[in-house]
């Protein structure tokens, strides 16, 4: 006889990992073609049903986490309309260029916001940020050994007035953990990093690790047809 929560118990000790499902699609159509990014409108078959939902098509993003030798990251103040605030983050950027590299994306993206370089990238966490209302897919790199790009990047738009600042690991943890910032990359970059300084830094991965996730989304996205 099996006690209630018997199997549970015998399980909780398994290593956790998301499990991809490939699921029969009916259809799928693009229903609004925004500028950054689309909604689209699927039909697929779940345990014998036809379900249709309607998503935020996304080209996935990268962040950066850029940590100098004192364990400072840099950090950005930068107006976001959606929410009505400027919000503190980590530099990020789309990866809206086809086939582009994730890691040559975020360098990319670390000259074009803080103006740095770095010599020594790692994998410090990968997310998806709304799986219930969009598909997009996040890597965020932590990056060491970092220098001044050899001339400063013009910026326009929301990026003109962006403040940057040298902050703490800790006192971007206790900024956190007190919720007075609330960035989804920030926090998870910011938890991320210290834990791997508990570790001793021993749980990052290498630069160019695998990303199942952005993987699979791209092979849908081509399915797709977009």
């Amino acid at each position: 006889m099996t006690v209630p929560g018997e199997m549970d118990a015998k399980r909780s000790d398994e290593l956790l990992t998301d499990e991809r499902v490939a699921l029969p699609i009916v259809s799928s159509e693009l229903v609004f073609k925004g500028k950054v990014w689309d909604i689209r409108r699927e039909a697929f078959l779940y345990n014998g049903e036809e379900i249709v939902r309607e998503f935020m098509d996304h080209t996935g993003a990268v962040a950066i986490l850029a940590m100098d030798e004192t364990e400072r990251i840099r950090l950005i103040k930068q107006y976001r309309h959606p929410i009505r605030s400027r919000e503190w983050e980590i530099p990020a950027g789309l990866l809206d260029m086809a086939d582009e590299d994730p890691l040559e994306g975020a360098k990319r993206e670390l000259a074009e916001e803080v103006d740095l370089e770095a010599s020594e990238w790692h994998v410090l966490s990968d997310f998806v940020t709304t799986p219930g209302g969009n598909n997009e897919a996040i890597r965020i790199y932590l990056a060491r050994g970092l220098t001044p790009t050899a001339e400063a990047f013009d910026r326009e738009h929301e990026e003109a007035d962006m403040e940057l600042r040298w902050v703490s690991l800790d006192a971007a943890l206790d900024a956190v953990v007190e919720r007075r910032v609330q960035s989804p990359t920030l926090v998870v970059a910011v938890y991320a990093a210290a834990v791997a300084r508990s570790r001793g830094y021993s749980s990052l991965a290498p630069a160019d690790a695998p990303w199942p996730q952005r993987a699979a989304l791209r092979s849908a996205r081509t399915a797709a047809g977009s």
